[in-house]
């Protein structure tokens, strides 16, 4: 059946991307999408700050805004899956056209800005699918553009959602939403860290522990990038995801939408996304976990994140060119690489570039 997955990836991309995206979730509503559960290589289980995951292959944030499909989505074969980004009020985004594709660079601009049903909806879902789940399901939480309190906005989410996801990631890195990267400066952090940090120990008490993520952008200093680290660390936060969206356009870029406004993701944001991974997992020392986002696309960058000191990866882009199957492959090509560089379990691996 897989080259009928691939035949519809190739129909949807010659569609409006957003027309495609919004194809693709009714399709996999509907369970025409491939089902891989339960064909995991036991070379690829890790544990990630206490989830339990069956590979370290994850679908980023941003395909599944309002948690409609994330069952389906743990059939292709994801060890896990992020919902969102869901802010605590529905909000429309920015006007169209906001999605890009840069076929010619494997590449993707998108400027949506949060566009999601809100909480309530978000929450509906996610308290309907089916138990036990196949694999972790995180939200993601954001705050309205118009919010006149973003903290709290966080907080809110947190509070929703608690007692129905299995792990939450803060998205403060957007370069979407004006003046959200703010919070990634050191006073801001604190703050929302703190808030966050109180919120979650009388969460846990009542509700048990969930880990917390927090999602930072390629484009920080080396000194902002060791601050939120040192931050993140004092708040009890679990891990860091490296990284969302860049600002930067970089020269090699050849496709006709490449100096769009927007966050670049894909092929082009592999190198810097992993030289970011690399150097904080150097500066963090074990004090909490990493996870490789931007530009996976193949078992050999995902392999590489790895090396680079990610627990596990996630991906998104490369879904859109390469369609379902690229799962299934990138697990097949990472099990090969561990066991040809002689490593029996993922974790193993971690770290050893």
């Amino acid at each position: 059946m897989t080259w009928i997955h691939d035949a519809a990836t190739a129909v949807l991309r010659r569609l409006d991307p957003e027309i495609a995206h919004r194809l693709s979730l009714q399709g996999l509503a509907w369970g025409l999408g491939p089902r891989h559960l339960q064909d995991d290589e036991p070379s690829l289980a890790i544990d990630l700050a206490g989830l339990t995951l069956a590979n370290a292959v994850g679908l980023a944030a941003g395909f599944d805004k309002d948690a409609e499909v994330a069952d389906r989505l743990l059939s292709l074969g994801f060890g896990f899956v992020e919902c969102g980004t869901v802010t605590p009020l529905p909000q429309a985004g920015n006007p169209r056209p906001r999605l890009f594709r840069l076929p010619a660079d494997r590449a993707v601009i998108n400027r949506m800005g949060f566009n999601n049903a809100g909480l309530d909806r978000f929450a509906g879902r996610l308290g309907r699918m089916p138990s036990p789940r196949a694999g972790p399901v995180g939200a993601n939480v954001g705050a309205n553009k118009e919010s006149a309190d973003r903290v709290a906005d966080y907080v809110i989410g947190l509070r929703r959602l608690w007692p129905l996801a299995d792990y939450f990631t803060l998205n403060v890195s957007s370069p979407n939403t004006p003046g959200l990267r703010e919070l990634q400066q050191k006073t801001a952090m604190e703050e929302l860290l703190g808030a966050v940090a109180e919120a979650r120990a009388s969460l846990s008490a009542t509700h048990g522990q969930r880990p917390v993520f927090l999602k930072i952008a390629p484009d920080l200093s080396a000194s902002g990038a060791r601050d939120i680290l040192e931050t993140a660390v004092a708040n009890g936060l679990d891990g860091l995801i490296v990284s969302n969206t860049t600002l930067a356009r970089p020269a090699s870029l050849v496709s006709p939408h490449r100096a769009e406004d927007g966050g670049l993701s894909g092929a082009p944001l592999f190198e810097p996304s992993t030289a970011l991974l690399r150097d904080l997992f150097a500066e963090a020392g074990g004090r909490l976990v990493l996870i490789g986002a931007g530009g996976v696309g193949s078992g050999a960058e995902a392999y590489a994140k790895i090396r680079a000191g990610a627990r596990a990866v996630q991906l998104y882009t490369a879904l859109a060119y390469e369609g379902p199957g690229l799962v299934r492959r990138i697990k097949r090509e990472l099990a090969a690489r561990l066991r040809a560089d002689g490593f029996v379990r993922l974790k193993d691996a971690v770290g050893a570039g």
